[in-house]
């Protein structure tokens, strides 16, 4: 008879299982060290990875791995070189294994990242402006969810320069939809699902997007203080693009109409933005933009 152990084994030991699990590991340390501070409490989600993970211990790369971080963090301090260390090992697995493409391997990195901020249940300024960075040195992943999501949010949170506790309650609830529960052991979920009542993160454009025109199919909603529907239709099949009224998985922008509601905010902003939000998250690469963003667009095109 299979046992738990051995059904475990085969479902979790694929080579894209592996590779998602080194990657999110290394986005938890970068996560955790972001601040250039850690603490036991969060080194304590490294300590769950292996647990986590103990069942491959006599599996490469594990079998070096999860010594190497346990007597790593047996100190409550993990140092630069530990750090090297462990980025060592799964490098060197990873170059010889390679599953996914350069963008997905980020986006996990980057999904582990949001694990590592919130593993001490706290988010701090540093915490914050040093994400910023990280999301300006990876603009390849632009157009990609939920990098679009969270470089406007942080651009919204950090344009007056002061982060409130509002918007670092914002900031939980956006990271704990990527947070890897089986490998979570110190995160307050529960105060999460509470904070989730008050707080919706949802309707975010993409900040300073790159418009393409030729061949690419375009939607809008809500209301425009420019133009029409009509009046959208022509202008982008003047420029040799499609414009459709409903959503699908080939919508390449979702264009937001200002109507004076500023997209920057963080409310739902009706069936449309929905449908694609949903689809980011299957990994289609629909681009949600503001409706100021689309008319600068023409505007650079002498339009």
């Amino acid at each position: 008879m299979t046992t738990y152990e051995e059904m475990k084994f085969r479902k979790f030991t694929k080579k894209s299982e592996i590779q998602k699990a080194l990657n999110t590991l290394k986005g938890i340390i970068q996560g955790i060290c972001i601040d250039g501070n850690q603490n036991h409490i969060e080194l304590d989600e490294l300590d769950a990875w292996c647990l986590n993970n103990n069942f491959l211990s006599e599996k490469k790369p594990f079998t070096e791995l999860i010594p190497l971080i346990s007597d790593s963090i047996s100190d409550n301090l993990l140092t630069q070189n530990e750090i090297d260390d462990i980025n060592w090992v799964c490098d060197k697995f990873l170059s010889t294994n390679n599953y996914y493409d350069d963008v997905t391997i980020s986006l996990q990195v980057l999904q582990g990242i949001f694990h590592g901020i919130l593993s001490d249940n706290k988010i701090s300024d540093l915490e914050v402006l040093n994400l910023r960075d990280w999301i300006n040195d990876n603009e390849h992943l632009a157009g990609f969810y939920p990098y679009d999501e969270i470089g406007t949010l942080l651009t919204t949170i950090l344009s007056d320069k002061i982060i409130t506790d509002d918007e670092f309650n914002i900031l939980k609830v956006f990271f704990s939809d990527f947070i890897d529960k089986s490998i979570d052991t110190n995160i307050d979920m529960d105060h999460i699902e509470q904070l989730k009542e008050d707080y919706t993160v949802v309707g975010i454009c993409a900040t300073c997007p790159e418009i393409e025109f030729e061949d690419k199919l375009f939607c809008f909603t809500g209301a425009s203080t420019k133009t029409t529907r009509e009046g959208f239709n022509n202008i982008v099949t003047s420029l040799k693009g499609e414009f459709r009224n409903s959503i699908s998985s080939k919508t390449d922008y979702l264009v937001i109409g200002n109507g004076g509601n500023p997209c920057w905010a963080y409310s739902c902003y009706g069936r449309k933005v929905e449908q694609a939000l949903n689809l980011r998250k299957k990994g289609c690469k629909i681009i949600i933009i503001h409706e100021n963003d689309f008319l600068d667009a023409l505007r650079d095109l002498g339009k």
